[in-house]
């Protein structure tokens, strides 16, 4: 995971991932709860076919103090391609929506609740192959009026999920909407290897991901 380490410390490479994948022959997943790990793993198992499941989770997660799930998120439910926004929010009230996966959505959440914002809604994707249109497109549905939309990750521009899956994003987002890219600049190497560096990276993506002009 992007947590100030050096390049070969820093990437599983998901763009290389999503390039190969077509015609439904894997599974691409970035699970962001215990439930949702469980869930997923269970449903691997379950499945009369099974492709292969590419997974991508840092450490950080690991012992991270809001990635818990209770007991009953584990003995019940199922996997979820996408999920909405958590917070008590008025939909009305939201001029943002910010999609993305994995553990940048830790970093917006934390600071978002920092800032008390109450204008910009957090919705994650779970599920990046295949791309699961019908639940992103559930997970927004009470935000039909907003024209903002925002996708955040950690990577470089031209890494990531971005280049292999907005085309897929263009597709959920209301008719009309806008649709652009929150993160780190095109870059040859995965990471800047020096934390300072990384911090201010960070902190810069995820201001540009909630500052609503």
């Amino acid at each position: 995971g992007y947590e100030g380490q050096g390049p070969e410390h820093s990437s599983a490479r998901l763009e290389r991932y999503l390039q190969l994948c077509a015609e439904q022959n894997m599974q691409v997943c970035v699970p962001s709860t215990p439930a949702q790990v469980y869930h997923m793993l269970r449903r691997q198992a379950l499945r009369g076919m099974r492709r292969p499941l590419v997974v991508m989770s840092p450490k950080s997660l690991l012992r991270h103090p809001l990635a818990v799930s209770s007991m009953d998120e584990l003995a019940n439910g199922t996997f979820m391609p996408a999920i909405g926004e958590i917070d008590e929010l008025d939909p009305q009230a939201v001029k943002r929506v910010v999609l993305c996966s994995g553990k940048v959505y830790y970093d917006l959440l934390e600071q978002r609740r920092k800032n008390e914002q109450k204008d910009v809604a957090i919705v994650r994707i779970e599920q990046l192959y295949p791309f699961p249109h019908q639940a992103v497109q559930e997970a927004l549905k009470a935000y039909s009026h907003v024209h903002d939309f925002v996708w955040c990750q950690e990577e470089p521009l031209n890494q990531g999920a971005w280049y292999c899956s907005q085309h897929h994003l263009r597709e959920v987002v209301p008719f009309g909407a806008s649709l652009r890219y929150a993160g780190r600049p095109a870059s040859a190497s995965p990471a800047v290897g020096y934390m300072s560096v990384h911090q201010k990276q960070q902190q810069d993506l995820v201001n540009d991901a909630l500052n609503v002009d």
